[in-house]
């Protein structure tokens, strides 16, 4: 398994830019599928986006496509998400998570590692 932490959320006004980060240690992260979920308060954790080990495919769910973008850099063990033109219900607590596996998936049981969470806040 690989420890994951988030980093870069805080609170944007609506249509406002964030970049989130995550730091993975160990010496196998591009063996990962890496993703990010969020999740608000009384709801379930939701999938946002994916990438794969090589970082040649990426997915996204249909409420972020266009304004979100995940990539990832295996040489410094990180994996990004850019979040443009952010609207007030991407407010969530942002997860970052990996999976040993070349498939990703969209069901957050099928991960092995997650991070603590970063906030994210947007003001109408």
């Amino acid at each position: 398994q690989v420890q994951l932490v988030e980093s870069g959320g805080g609170l944007v006004q609506a249509g406002g830019s964030l970049r989130l980060s995550c730091a993975a240690s160990g010496r196998t992260f591009n063996n990962y599928v890496m993703a990010w979920f969020r999740q608000t308060p009384g709801k379930e954790r939701e999938f946002v986006s994916a990438i794969s080990s090589s970082g040649g495919s990426t997915y996204y769910a249909d409420s972020v496509k266009g304004r979100f973008t995940i990539s990832r850099d295996n040489a410094k063990n990180t994996v990004y998400l850019q979040m443009n033109s952010l609207k007030p219900e991407d407010t969530a607590v942002y997860y970052c998570a990996a999976r040993g596996s070349r498939y990703y998936s969209t069901v957050p049981n099928r991960y092995d590692s997650w991070g603590q969470g970063t906030q994210v806040t947007v003001s109408s």
